[in-house]
């Protein structure tokens, strides 16, 4: 089945807050993920450039770090980016999602895509966020998470979130979690993988990992 981009929330077996998002394409599947100090952003493959010609929403950041690193969100498209400052600005986290989600709206593709979020926040009282804008609704929620278990919500089909987990999450690493979002529990029925990206809390702050498919 496919589902196009994915935004998960989960926490390891060691009981560690995580966020993962995976590009799914049909139409551009030339991309990558590229991971940089506070970001981790969506390209195009060498050779491919031209493609945001074709479509603009194809290049952005599809992760970022606020509040010193002790909170990270992800996302399928440019909303990542005011999610994260309106953060690092001191809204709460269900005001910053919902604010930029409404402000962005759904993409105006030919498939009106949903934009899907996912935020972590290891301060106080962990809790992850998932969000979504479709062309017809929007919802945001809180999740409680448990160790070994994953929520998530994507761009087609899979669009309204799921208070109760997923499946299981037999995962410690970010690299674990990125082979997981590409071929693990049910996301290996779930076609056209492309690229994913990871975060897993740490001592201090997260430890990130990007796989491509090969």
């Amino acid at each position: 089945m496919y589902i196009g981009r994915i935004v998960m929330i989960a926490k390891t077996r060691e009981g560690k807050m995580c966020v993962g998002y995976r590009v799914s394409s049909r139409s551009f599947p030339n991309r990558t993920a590229s991971l940089f100090p506070d970001r981790i952003q969506i390209l195009p493959r060498p050779g491919y450039e031209s493609d945001v010609l074709k479509n603009p929403y194809i290049t952005y950041n599809c992760l970022r770090t606020a509040c010193q690193g002790s909170v990270v969100v992800a996302s399928n498209g440019s909303h990542t980016d005011p999610i994260a400052e309106k953060i690092d600005a001191g809204a709460n986290v269900r005001d910053a999602i919902a604010y930029s989600l409404l402000a962005l709206d759904y993409e105006k593709d030919q498939y009106n895509t949903p934009r899907i979020c996912a935020v972590v926040d290891t301060r106080g009282e962990e809790a992850g966020w998932l969000g979504i804008v479709r062309d017809n609704g929007i919802e945001v929620r809180r999740i409680f998470l448990e160790p070994e278990r994953f929520w998530y919500v994507a761009t087609y089909e899979e669009v309204h979130i799921c208070e109760q987990p997923r499946g299981e999450f037999p995962v410690v690493t970010p690299e674990e979690a990125c082979d997981f979002l590409l071929s693990g529990g049910i996301f290996a029925e779930r076609t056209h993988p492309i690229t994913a990206v990871a975060a897993v809390a740490a001592e201090k702050g997260f430890d990130y990992a990007v796989k491509d498919v090969s």
